[in-house]
């Protein structure tokens, strides 16, 4: 993403934002040759203090940043609204104020939270839309308002919001599809576990997958796409259903973040070795699912960086006048046993143990 104005500046000059705005406006607490060397980056790039950006970086004003994202599954938010938070700890010339309006899962409860955002009078949203078509119109009438919307993960494609920040869903489908392909026999049996299809996110992955795994896999098939909305009960004794219908299965893709409750469904039916499991995205409790082999790969979409990038988009918009770009899309990653130790998430309590079946 191109970045402009003073987050441009500190790039360019190897210092803060903060150091920026002292060089800027005449502050002290900087030495003078770092003054000189910001000014001159800033003459370079024609850039100019705004009258808006001004009036937040020196306490006349407080942006306030809505943020409407599920409680559930916290293992895959908690590292989104640790990029949320991060990034707005970091933006040291305005004062930002995240209002927290969650919705326990995605799809409920989202038209009134978003109502709370609105009336609150907040200047720009952070959401993940479960239901495009009860968040759309929200988005419509926040935009309307001059609310700057941010889709993160989630889409609400036919509303107006201003920028997605996301992993391509349908890529990820269909890179666990080629995946799947060359972990399984020719003429396989594979299975979708996902959360809700009217989310448009599951419902890409889905779609990728199904159509790669029948191109990638000669003869293969899909027998099943398994709406397991997000419950770990309801994905545990979906995936024992499958297992008893399909003795035969040789794949399973788990395309939401509710991949434990599928891992303890295998073991219990002695199948770990037999089914290749891909699933999506990482938490402390999978390390040792991928290091015993349980899960063969998993999808990363890294939401501790969707949620910081999002952050980011907003506040340059409003602090530096930066245009939203329609659209900021982070390429997936893959993580084996291999290389789990890179990764955020496999860093944080590499030793735990999976206490329960499915996120806590």
């Amino acid at each position: 993403m191109k970045r402009n104005g003073i987050y441009r500046i500190a790039e360019l000059a190897k210092v803060s934002i903060g150091t920026v705005d002292r060089a800027l406006h005449g502050r002290s607490g900087i030495r003078e040759a770092t003054r000189k060397k910001v000014l001159r980056i800033a003459h370079q790039l024609a850039y100019s203090p705004n009258p808006a950006a001004r009036a937040l970086s020196v306490g006349h004003a407080t942006l306030s940043i809505g943020v409407c994202i599920p409680r559930e599954n916290h293992l895959y938010y908690d590292q989104m609204r640790a990029g949320i938070l991060d990034e707005s700890n970091r933006a040291s010339t305005v004062r930002v104020e995240l209002v927290h309006k969650p919705v326990p899962t995605l799809g409920i409860d989202e038209k009134k939270q978003m109502m709370a955002l609105l009336k609150r009078g907040v200047k720009g949203i952070i959401t993940t839309p479960g239901s495009p078509e009860v968040v759309g119109p929200l988005i419509d009438v926040a935009e309307e308002a001059g609310v700057r919307v941010v889709c993160i993960t989630t889409d609400a494609p036919q509303s107006r919001r201003s920028s997605i920040v996301a992993v391509d869903p349908e890529l990820s489908g269909r890179l666990a599809a080629e995946l799947m392909a060359k972990l399984v026999p020719p003429a396989s049996k594979a299975a979708v576990v996902t959360g809700m299809l009217n989310t448009e996110e599951h419902r890409l992955k889905a779609s990728g997958f199904c159509a790669g795994f029948c191109s990638d896999c000669s003869g293969g098939q899909v027998v099943a796409v398994l709406e397991a909305h997000e419950s770990e009960e309801e994905s545990y004794h979906k995936t024992c259903e499958l297992l008893q219908r399909e003795p035969d299965l040789r794949g399973i893709y788990v395309c939401t973040v509710n991949c434990l409750p599928v891992c303890r469904a295998l073991k219990e039916h002695n199948l770990a070795e037999a089914v290749a499991l891909i699933t999506t995205d990482l938490f402390p409790q999978m390390v040792l699912q991928l290091r015993e082999g349980t899960i063969r790969a998993s999808i990363y979409q890294n939401p501790y960086l969707q949620g910081q990038l999002a952050m980011r988009i907003l506040l340059d918009h409003f602090v530096s006048r930066t245009p939203i770009p329609a659209s900021t899309s982070i390429g997936p990653a893959v993580i084996l046993r291999s290389n789990v130790h890179l990764f955020r998430e496999g860093q944080e309590n590499m030793s735990a143990q999976p206490s329960a079946p499915g996120n806590h």
